[in-house]
């Protein structure tokens, strides 16, 4: 049953959703990545606050993102993708405190740039959304 007939809103452009790498993978495949690599930390308090909040933000960058696949109107896509561009932008920010602070390697460096690729396309989701 497509969205349509759900009564669902259809999101923008050519969003496919059984490519491998739509954004809908690709922020579940960030979300997992981060999830590996706090592992990685050693077990202090300090890291465990950082962990903490990156797993919360890295991890709902992807939930909102398929909560808005869901979304019952272009306002209310909008806003979820906005909220999971918030998020990529949060898990960057904890990224660069990771690699500053604690523990800067290749995947903490991969992942830096993964949250800002996310950020640069969930903001184009999100400008092509509003255009009329």
């Amino acid at each position: 049953m497509s969205h349509r007939e759900r009564g669902q809103f259809q999101p923008p452009g050519k969003w496919e959703r059984d490519v491998p790498y739509d954004i809908r993978e690709r922020t579940f495949q960030f979300a997992v990545r981060v999830l590996r690599a706090v592992r990685q930390l050693a077990n202090d308090q300090a890291n465990r606050v950082v962990a903490y909040q990156l797993t919360k933000s890295a991890t709902s960058v992807g939930a909102n993102v398929e909560e808005a696949d869901g979304a019952e109107s272009r306002r209310d896509f909008v806003h979820k993708m906005s909220i999971s561009r918030k998020e990529a932008r949060e898990s960057r920010y904890w990224l660069r405190i990771v690699r500053a602070a604690i523990l800067d390697n290749d995947e903490f460096a991969a992942l830096e740039r993964e949250s800002d690729e996310l950020v640069r396309i969930l903001s184009t989701i999100i400008s092509k959304a509003k255009e009329p």
